[in-house]
Formats: structure tokens, sequence, C-alpha cells
């Protein structure tokens, strides 16, 4: 089951609402649906918000370190408290994924984003889940830090936050540790068509 639910960002009011701060939208919303308060914890560099659902503790982190350095965050909370890396989920922007859709896989390589790239490297490891938020991308390599660091289209924005509500469906799973089911929710990206009736059979 998932014991830390990190969402990854830059602190400070002027990159609040862009993309790259994807993930800091997740973690608030769930912060919102468990009714838990996000506080700022020095000793682990970041947000943090802890609660507990079904006897068991969960932690909630946004670490304030800017993305470059999120590890630093993630691997203090996960260390002192042992939750091993099969129990993190990391939810960040996804530039191969369209606005409006979400994939969760577990482990597999940063692909260049900085902030897995980050925590790879102070766990260690790899095998970690992601949630990965849709962001689109501008087309040309050289644009993708401009566009990652701007605000999403006001179309974009509303596709993100509809994901974002949409996966949070995810979360109870997630927590039971029924993770082929969240799966299947986060993979849904609209609730399937109901069959047409079958015709009445000939004779």
């Amino acid at each position: 089951m998932i014991k830390l639910f990190v969402g990854l960002g830059n602190p400070g009011a002027e990159y609040e609402a862009t993309r790259h701060n994807a993930g800091f939208w997740w973690v608030d919303a769930l912060a919102r649906e468990l009714k838990l308060q996000l506080s700022p914890d020095k000793g682990y560099h970041g947000l943090v918000a802890r609660g507990s659902v079904g006897g068991q503790t969960i932690w909630l982190l946004e670490p304030q370190t800017y993305m470059n350095l999120s590890g630093k965050s993630v691997a203090a909370l996960a260390r002192f408290f042992k939750i091993a890396p099969q129990e993190i989920l990391v939810v960040h922007d996804e530039l191969d994924l369209p606005p409006g859709q979400a994939r969760l896989k577990l482990g597999g390589s940063h692909a260049g984003h900085n902030g897995l790239r980050d925590i790879h490297a102070q766990l260690g490891t790899g095998d970690y889940w992601r949630l990965r938020l849709g962001i689109g991308h501008p087309g040309v390599k050289s644009e993708v830090v401009d566009w990652v660091l701007r605000k999403p289209a006001p179309e974009q924005r509303e596709a993100i936050l509809e994901c974002i509500a949409r996966t949070l469906k995810a979360a109870p799973l997630l927590l039971a540790g029924e993770m082929d089911k969240a799966t299947q929710v986060v993979h849904t990206s609209k609730p399937p068509r109901p069959k047409p009736p079958r015709p009445p059979e000939a004779g």
C-alpha cells in the first residue's frame, strides 16, 4: 500500500500556477479530501501532513527544495519513518501525455525529469510508484524549460484539474494496496460507454 504521497513542484507564488507544479495540485486536492493540513517541516525540507487511514499512518509531502533537489526531501522522510520505495507514490507533470491524461506505474527511468532524477539518486533506486499527469509537449525540445515553467492555457488547466479530480478516485485503492484496480481507475480517461442492448434473436 502507499504510505507516502509526494507531489512535485517548485515553492513560491510565482510557480504556483505553472505546469511543473501539477504534482503539488494533486497532493493539495488529496489533503482537502482527507481533511489534512500541510505544514512546513524543516526536518523534511517540505510541507508535510500526517494522517491515519484504516489504522495506518500515511504521509503527504510537497518538497520545498525546488524541483532539482526533490530527493533530499523525499529520502529524509522515507528513511526516518522506514517507508520502502514501493510504498511511495510520486505525482509529477508528464510532457509525453496530453493534458487530461494520466498514467500510474511502478519503477522505470526518470526520463530526464529533474525531480525524479534526484529522487532516484537519493533513494538509490527507481522502484517507487509514479502518477504521471499529462501537461502536453511544446513540440520543440529547446522550449521545454519555458513550457513547464509557464501557466497552461485555461482549457489545458481545466483538463489537468479534471484529470486530478478523476485520478483522486483511485486514492482509496492506493491506500488499500489494490494497485491493479487503482491503475484501471487512473487509465480510464472517460467513463466506459454502456453497451447497446443485444438485438432480440430471430425466430
